[in-house]
């Protein structure tokens, strides 16, 4: 079992720390924005304060170092028509004239 440091915070710190993880997961992409992700987020940002850091941007840039990006989802793509793709875009041109 790991032991987790405990840290004292007033309430400025905890405002600045509050408005640097609404800031930080705002920017992220929606589809980034995972309950995942922002726990992680916050870790980082908690960790980053116990470290003695108190600087909002260095505060941000430490914050978002281990968001996952989200798998995109697959591309379907239609088959190829054989034959030879010039005499292919000929007729649909033809057919679409």
């Amino acid at each position: 079992m790991s032991r987790q440091q405990s840290s004292v915070y007033y309430p400025e710190d905890l405002a600045l720390l509050g408005n640097v993880l609404d800031k930080v997961v705002a920017s992220l992409p929606e589809d980034q924005r995972t309950r995942s992700n922002r726990i992680e987020v916050a870790k980082n940002l908690l960790a980053s304060a116990a470290a003695g850091e108190s600087d909002p941007t260095r505060l941000e840039l430490t914050a978002r170092i281990s968001v996952k990006p989200v798998a995109m989802p697959e591309r379907r793509h239609e088959p190829r028509p054989k034959g030879n793709p010039f005499a292919i875009c000929f007729r649909y041109q033809a057919q679409t004239a």
